[in-house]
């Protein structure tokens, strides 16, 4: 018992931390409102579950024999966060119909987790953590510890963003909190360049 309360407060920790998918998921119920955040938080969790389990089946391994592969999936997710950075700093803030401003997606939210390398790291160091046996069931509890944990994680960052949402109704707010949040993705994008 003591190693899965270990596992859920391992995931916990590093789903409620923030980082690009949580300043996501804040971001879009802010501007779109919870119902519309939804999706993007389900597919961020399936995602990241996903990948969870490839790492706990070996995954790693692969990573380990070939770090230049670690390397590149690195510099494509901060590439990845720096663009999405750049076009919240480049928005406007002026409010929009639902078609002209996308709401992130479920498979964005799974596409983002693939090139998040806070993810990356969360899974390896998890499943280095607690199933570096390689035992499968211990790999699939801890992935449903995280799918339950992770997805809550993210829908209280939603919920955060959609309570902020009354008070964004206006151009300006709207212009400071996408500059907020992007500085703050651009942030998550430069500390990630800088672990080893």
């Amino acid at each position: 018992m003591s190693v899965i309360l270990s596992m859920a407060a391992f995931a916990l920790a590093s789903s409620i931390s923030p980082g690009p998918v949580n300043i996501v998921s804040l971001g879009c119920a802010a501007r779109h409102g919870m119902r519309a955040a939804l999706p993007h938080v389900s597919g961020a969790t399936l995602g990241f579950t996903l990948l969870l389990v490839l790492v706990g089946l070996g995954l790693h391994e692969v990573l380990l024999q070939w770090p230049l592969l670690t390397r590149l999936i690195r510099v494509a997710g901060v590439i990845y966060l720096l663009y999405v950075a750049w076009k919240l700093a480049s928005d406007d803030g002026r409010l929009r119909t639902e078609q002209s401003c996308p709401v992130p997606s479920a498979w964005g939210g799974a596409l983002m987790q693939w090139l998040n390398p806070k993810a990356w790291l969360a899974c390896v160091a998890g499943m280095g953590a607690f199933v570096a046996d390689g035992d499968v069931a211990g790999v699939w509890v801890f992935a449903l510890l995280y799918l339950v944990i992770c997805w809550l994680s993210l829908a209280s960052w939603a919920w955060a963003g959609a309570f902020l949402r009354p008070y964004l109704n206006h151009t300006a707010g709207l212009r400071w909190f996408n500059r907020c949040m992007a500085t703050l993705l651009a942030g998550c994008a430069a500390w990630l360049m800088l672990l080893d």
